[in-house]
């Protein structure tokens, strides 16, 4: 049951976190751009601009280190005040993702990847790992069978790792992730009736070389407006 409280709270404080303060001013994105600094833990935090800084993360690491990012992340989970400097606790798998010296960085499988694309339309590139068992022995795990304990049969169940370098794409008005290809691009041109019939007009070679470009063209006719705290 407190695990569940905890959970509730934790949900209520990350929507607190993404609540826009009354002195912030929404500012169109240019790359230019730098994003807070902090670990965010959905994406609403992301597009309010508002994340969990680091000088509320609980930790006795070096804040000034260059490899501070790296070490904290290398956690199964990190403490931190909330803004009402209450600690909470965090699972590291359970982050949307952070933002290093203004860029953002989004975790995909077993790692973070950096948004090299911002806007309407983001895009990055992300290393996906994935486990497989090489073989299958019937005879693994039954005691009758003599072949059970043959040593040849040794590394049964052991299973091996594939890394695949992938391309996607990011809604930035609903932080929903896609593959980067065709059906992908269409769903999001969609937003934008004229650029989605000037799209579908393409052959589908046509369609395929021109993905990246229509996805900027979006970009600039369909600007994207981040929240940041106004100086007084």
């Amino acid at each position: 049951m407190r695990r569940i409280f905890g959970i509730i709270y934790l949900i209520l404080f990350s929507c607190s976190l993404s609540a826009q303060d009354s002195s912030e001013e929404m500012v169109k994105y240019t790359t230019d751009f730098k994003f807070a600094d902090g670990f965010y833990l959905n994406f609403g935090m992301v597009k309010n601009n508002n994340p969990i800084p680091m000088a509320r993360i609980i930790t006795n690491l070096d804040r000034s280190s260059s490899d501070f990012y790296s070490d904290l992340l290398k956690e199964k989970q990190f403490a931190f005040f909330d803004g009402n400097g209450v600690k909470q606790e965090t699972s590291t798998n359970r982050l949307w993702g952070f933002s290093r010296n203004g860029v953002l960085y989004i975790k995909m499988s077993e790692g973070f990847h950096r948004i090299t694309i911002v806007g309407g339309i983001c895009h990055f590139v992300a290393t996906i790992v994935s486990y497989e068992n090489p073989y299958y022995n019937p005879y693994y795990g039954n005691p009758y069978s003599s072949r059970s304990y043959n040593p040849y049969y040794s590394n049964q169940g052991r299973s091996t790792s594939n890394q695949d370098v992938k391309q996607y794409v990011l809604d930035f008005e609903t932080g929903k992730t896609y593959e980067y290809d065709l059906n992908a691009v269409e769903i999001l041109l969609m937003k934008d009736a004229e650029l989605y019939d000037e799209y579908m007009l393409l052959k589908k070679k046509k369609k395929k070389q021109l993905k990246f470009y229509y996805i900027r063209k979006y970009n600039e006719r369909n600007p994207i407006y981040i929240p940041v705290k106004s100086k007084f």
